[in-house]
């Protein structure tokens, strides 16, 4: 099988940074992206290179996926490491394992330390867990690769006391663009649910809880899916099975052809098999569907279990963004959750990085009253987030211009060339959270740049990338940006060096006394005179 451009890039990324001397090393690709074709594509390298491979997952359903797809896509048959099953003594080099079974200690003890050369995490958020280091920490010399779909910041930040490095990530909006998953359109609909006597558990909602909360809306909600997806294929997301059973014969009685899926349900396989074939238009189920289930043809999601795990919520609303044919785009049904005491996930979070235009989209997705692309959603909440920023930099800057400074504030130059990335960057893991160093605070000076306020490592490494390719790209300094601007001059982050040098020097030229004739600073567009 050949890989995607981006599989391709991730599987070389991923041995350069093993080969560089990084032992474990993360993967970020949304759902839908093919995360087991690259580990299966890297699991054959590691052959190539010698030593055994132990592909190591929490779920059966997973070991089962990781196996069927390492033998289409390299033709190579994996031993079982799960139950009554053993890796030992077969012939296989890799070995599809489960934690819940390697973690006890009589069956880790079976294996030397050196057993396996390369260790592969599917869904490597679930990794922070002392079942999955008790496993690490017995093959103390293995390779390791955390493959995961986006997490949010709680879980890089936890990942990156596991993992050394990021060595490859590939956004939900880049597979969009590139065609490789469908479009979504977010619907927030007019209905308000209380989710004010909601405990937390684990860092989540309470199911039970939420089930309580949920159940009074329950019809409201069928009469807002008979309006928008009477005819697409849609997969539910609720608190509870006795809440999803409720939910699906609510549905029924509303005129849908509805199922419902669980943990005990006996003919599970025939279910999901008759929903593929279109013998129902709604599947009900209480988190089962989660991971480890493709239907390519679902439309629409409806997440009805609220939550501030944004990589659970990427798992749900990742249901749906497989291509198929026919299928123009995923519809995403949202509600007005209300909550004092709590943030929790909304559409806007599948594709922002920045919090403030997370909290922008989700504003105007709110006030929307239809369905809108989520890139489009994101442009248009990223353009009001700047104009809010200058316009509150505006404020900062008057302050700023009594500071007599030969050194650009970082602030200043971030906004001036509207760089969402650095205003909005977090550190995630330790090498990023440490203070600038001298090397870097030196570098940022002789870029104009001034280092005081570059507050960890991680930014100023950014920051000092930044500065490299624009000036490998021929765009204006910081400190032409900075003297254009304080004279009115409009968006100087965007222009070239030479037309920011040019401006200068016919300043410059009029003894730094005023504009050039004819030009109008706060409509100024370099080349147009």
């Amino acid at each position: 099988m050949e890989l995607r451009p981006y599989q391709e890039e991730a599987k070389q990324q991923i041995f350069e940074q093993w080969d560089s001397g990084v032992k474990s090393t993360l993967l970020v690709l949304p759902t839908g992206c093919g995360k087991t074709v690259v580990f299966a594509k890297v699991a054959e390298e590691c052959l190539r290179r010698g030593g055994r491979v132990l592909i190591l997952a929490h779920r059966g359903e997973l070991l089962d996926q990781a196996a069927d797809k390492i033998k289409k896509t390299t033709g190579l048959g994996c031993s079982m490491e799960k139950a009554e099953n053993t890796c030992l003594g077969s012939w296989y080099p890799i070995t599809v394992g489960s934690v819940q079974t390697l973690m006890r200690e009589k069956r880790l003890n079976q294996f030397s330390p050196d057993y396996f050369k390369t260790i592969i995490i599917d869904e490597a958020h679930h990794c922070i867990s002392d079942s999955y280091q008790k496993v690490l920490q017995h093959f103390p010399q293995a390779h390791v690769l955390g493959v995961t779909a986006t997490p949010d910041r709680g879980d890089m930040r936890n990942l990156g006391e596991v993992f050394d490095s990021l060595a490859y990530e590939y956004t939900l909006p880049k597979a969009i663009k590139s065609g490789y998953l469908s479009p979504i359109k977010a619907l927030t609909l007019p209905l308000k649910m209380d989710l004010t006597g909601v405990g937390i558990q684990a860092g989540d909602f309470k199911s039970g809880d939420l089930a309580t909360a949920l159940e009074p809306y329950l019809h409201q909600i069928a009469e807002e899916m008979q309006k928008h997806c009477r005819d697409r294929k849609t997969v539910v997301f609720l608190p509870l099975v006795k809440t999803s059973q409720k939910f699906r014969d609510i549905l029924n009685s509303c005129g849908f052809a509805a199922a419902e899926v669980n943990g005990e349900s006996t003919d599970r396989a025939e279910i999901l098999a008759d929903f593929d074939a279109g013998r129902y238009n709604v599947l009900c189920n209480s988190m089962l569907l989660t991971e480890g289930w493709d239907c390519p043809s679902v439309d629409c999601v409806v997440v009805l279990r609220p939550t501030k795990v944004r990589s659970l919520y990427s798992q749900m609303v990742g249901r749906g963004t497989r291509l198929s044919p026919g299928k123009e785009y995923l519809l995403l049904l949202d509600f007005l959750w209300h909550t004092e005491r709590h943030e929790l996930c909304h559409p806007a979070d599948l594709i922002c990085t920045d919090e403030e235009v997370s909290r922008q989209m989700t504003a105007n997705l709110e006030a929307a009253g239809c369905a809108v692309d989520l890139e489009e959603a994101e442009h248009a909440a990223a353009e009001d987030v700047v104009a809010q920023r200058e316009e509150a930099l505006a404020k900062q800057l008057a302050e700023m211009r009594r500071r007599k400074s030969r050194l650009v504030d970082p602030l200043q130059f971030e906004m001036s060339i509207q760089a969402e990335d650095l205003s909005g960057y977090v550190p995630s893991f330790g090498w990023e959270m440490a203070p600038a160093s001298d090397n870097q605070r030196q570098a940022l000076e002789k870029f104009g740049i001034l280092p005081d306020e570059i507050e960890n490592a991680g930014k100023a490494s950014l920051l000092l990338e930044r500065l490299q390719k624009r000036q490998q790209e021929g765009l204006a300094r910081p400190r032409q940006i900075r003297q254009l601007e304080s004279r009115g001059f409009q968006h100087v982050g965007t222009w070239t060096f030479g037309q920011a040098n040019n401006m200068i020097s016919r300043i410059a030229a009029m003894g730094w006394r005023g504009i050039p004739k004819g030009v109008d600073p706060a409509t100024y567009v370099p080349g147009t005179e």
